[in-house]
């Protein structure tokens, strides 16, 4: 019985030294969900144009935390893909598609204030000084012109690869000789009264093995 005493009061002992704590551990809240600090590059479209046919390896890292949400193909662990130099992928695609979670490092110093009626118009012409081909433009304006009719004029800060790859890196087993990103990050408002500057416009270098992107960050 002494023995049995014992044992219990060293082992209440112990519980009040370590606040009754279990081997267990609680989940770490998800903080691409819920943290602010955090966006979603949205629909960012890939478009990759090799010299020749080849077998290309791409993989995105986040430098500064973050997560694939949504891909096209399944991006799994990366992808690894079949391309030719009119950009078909697979036989099937024509971009490599994904959304992410990562921090908000975008710039909002220079830019344009566009009225909503001329949106679409802004994009073409935007996206065609910037190195975009047709399709590519298309591609854009068919998805994104529609959906941007909420407000009666957006904020628009281009996003440039120096800007991106603090938050999203792109690597590839085949480094091209020239790779370009925009991402356009959107603010919609009811009324003109703010001042942006305009920015310096970056031109994609459509040479040798080469690769361009663009995607939308709205806020």
């Amino acid at each position: 019985m002494k023995i049995l005493l014992g044992v219990l009061t060293v082992y209440l002992l112990f519980i009040s030294q370590t606040g009754c704590k279990s081997n267990s551990t609680e989940p770490i809240p998800d903080q691409h969900s819920h943290d602010s600090t955090f966006i979603t590059e949205r629909k960012p479209n890939l478009y990759i144009y090799p010299k020749e046919e080849m077998n290309l390896s791409v993989t995105i890292a986040f430098p500064r935390g973050g997560k694939i949400t949504e891909s096209l193909p399944i991006y799994n662990e990366g992808w690894s893909v079949a391309v030719k130099p009119s950009g078909l992928i697979d036989n099937i695609y024509e971009y490599l598609f994904y959304e992410c979670r990562v921090p908000d490092l975008t710039q909002k110093a220079y830019g344009w204030l566009i009225p909503q009626n001329n949106m679409k118009q802004f994009f073409k012409e935007n996206m065609s000084t910037s190195g975009f081909n047709e399709k590519e433009i298309k591609d854009f304006t068919d998805y994104w012109a529609p959906l941007l009719k909420d407000y009666s004029y957006y904020e628009i800060y281009p996003q440039y690869k120096s800007t991106l790859d603090e938050m999203s890196i792109l690597q590839f087993s085949v480094t091209p000789d020239n790779l370009y990103r925009l991402q356009y990050v959107i603010i919609g408002r009811d009324n003109s009264d703010i001042t942006i500057h305009a920015p310096q416009i970056e031109v994609a270098n459509r040479i040798e093995f080469y690769l361009v992107e663009w995607g939308i960050v709205l806020k």
